[in-house]
């Protein structure tokens, strides 16, 4: 018999198709895409070659000067916080239904505390998030840690003047708790949702430790990682703290295995090969205390794992370390592929960036924040690069956007950001950054030009 169904058009029949199998349709457009892009990748040009080099070399600075002694640390710190801190304190002072006031001032001053980069940042802002802070004190602390540290409001001051620090410090405030402030308001509904599911799974505030001594556990890891990342600056007395940087850290290390073993009961004979273990590597390997550091804490959260009180601890650290250094790692890449490292080339030519930002005018200062949005700062970084840009012809409006934006977002930065908050939050907090920094610093640009 004839077929008497009526006949679609094959477009329509492939669209059909297309909406039954969206996963496979996904699957063969990355495979072609990625097909697309090795095959026609310009390889043998000096351009993209010293590009790709560049993107190496980013990442293996990357690797060696961050991920022990500034991700590492966070890690731990962020699993603990997602272990050990009171989920009804969190939720009291930085949840959805906290005060406004309150939750703000404190997650400000916080960031303030933390001498750490916009990738850092990252793992301790997912903690507090995972563990209930509302999403206006918790983006207000992810900006608010590189952008407002009390170090690179020093460093700005004494390099480029006491002008530009003080716009930097006034704007990057206003900036954490605005931006913050945004956050709340948009997604307050969300929100409130969200603070209700968590209230559900915690009846108590109570964790079995007194506060005092979670107080001071946290306080003596925030203080190693801030002292083990110590940066050198243009200041005595900030070189006189440089100098001392590992006995510091070293004196916080012992302190924190003393409060272990005396407060949380962890065994003595642990901690003491833990410790000799710590002094080993230092002795074989003197000139490399990062090598001692990773050993001090890869046997920490191997004990934490022998024990079923604190678990959870290393499990919380491990799952941040999976989640966010695989994403840090390719945008970290990606962003020396495109930009190079400070003072080499990319695949975007240098002179291409001071044409863009050789003004004080409104384009000028939208494309300093967007490119210093997608650029990495490491912690200080940003003002020997600002300074030399100045020097080079740069506008004073650009230059403050750029110290705006720059430190507290990037393109590895955004990467994870995505994975904790969504696509749509994450666009929405990137957007508002680069909005604020480009309309500060037109303004500062023609107040003071």
């Amino acid at each position: 018999m004839p077929d008497t169904r009526p006949h679609r058009s094959v477009p329509l029949q492939l669209r059909a198709l297309a909406r039954e199998n969206p996963d496979q349709l996904r699957w063969l457009g990355t495979v072609v895409g990625l097909f697309l892009l090795i095959y026609f990748l310009p390889t043998g040009s000096a351009r993209f070659d010293n590009a790709v080099l560049e993107g190496i070399r980013l990442t293996q600075w990357y690797a060696q000067e961050h991920v022990i002694l500034c991700l590492l640390p966070a890690f731990v710190i962020a699993g603990a916080m997602a272990a050990y801190l009171s989920q009804g304190a969190v939720m009291r002072y930085l949840g959805p239904e906290a005060s406004m006031p309150v939750a703000f001032g404190m997650a400000s001053v916080s960031g303030t505390l933390l001498a750490v980069c916009s990738c850092t940042v990252l793992p301790l802002f997912g903690g507090i998030y995972r563990r209930g802070a509302g999403l206006g004190p918790a983006v207000a602390f992810l900006y608010s840690g590189p952008a407002i540290n009390v170090m690179a409001i020093v460093v700005t001051t004494k390099v480029l003047g006491l002008e530009l620090g003080l716009a930097r410090a006034i704007g990057a405030i206003v900036f954490a708790v605005v931006i913050g402030v945004i956050m709340h308001l948009l997604y307050r509904r969300e929100e409130q949702e969200r603070s209700r599911g968590h209230a559900r799974g915690f009846g108590s505030d109570d964790d079995g430790r007194p506060l005092g001594q979670v107080a001071a556990f946290f306080g003596l890891m925030v203080g190693i990682l801030v002292f083990a990342n110590w940066a050198a600056a243009d200041s005595r007395a900030w070189m006189a703290i440089h100098a001392w940087k590992w006995p510091i850290t070293a004196a916080l290390s012992l302190l924190l295995g003393w409060l272990l073993w005396a407060r949380w009961g962890w065994p003595a004979r642990w901690l003491l090969t833990l410790g000799g273990s710590v002094a080993l590597a230092l002795l074989l390997v003197p000139g490399a205390p990062q090598l001692a550091f990773a050993v001090g804490i890869i046997g920490l959260m191997l004990i934490a794992t022998l024990r079923e009180s604190d678990r959870e601890w290393a499990e919380q650290s491990w799952d941040f370390t999976r989640q966010i250094l695989p994403l840090l790692l390719i945008g970290v890449f990606v962003a020396g592929l495109l930009l190079g490292r400070p003072g080499e080339e990319g695949l975007i030519p240098s002179e291409w960036v001071m044409l863009a930002v050789g003004d004080n005018g409104l384009r000028s200062t939208f494309l300093a924040s967007l490119l210093g949005g997608f650029m990495y700062f490491s912690t200080l970084t940003e003002v020997p690069i600002v300074q030399g840009l100045l020097g080079s012809g740069m506008g004073k409006g650009p230059a403050l956007a750029l110290l705006l934006g720059g430190p507290a977002l990037s393109l590895p930065n955004m990467l994870v950001i995505r994975t904790i908050l969504g696509t749509r939050k994450t666009l929405v907090y990137c957007t508002l950054v680069v909005v604020m920094a480009t309309l500060t610093g037109y303004l500062y640009g023609q107040l003071w030009p």
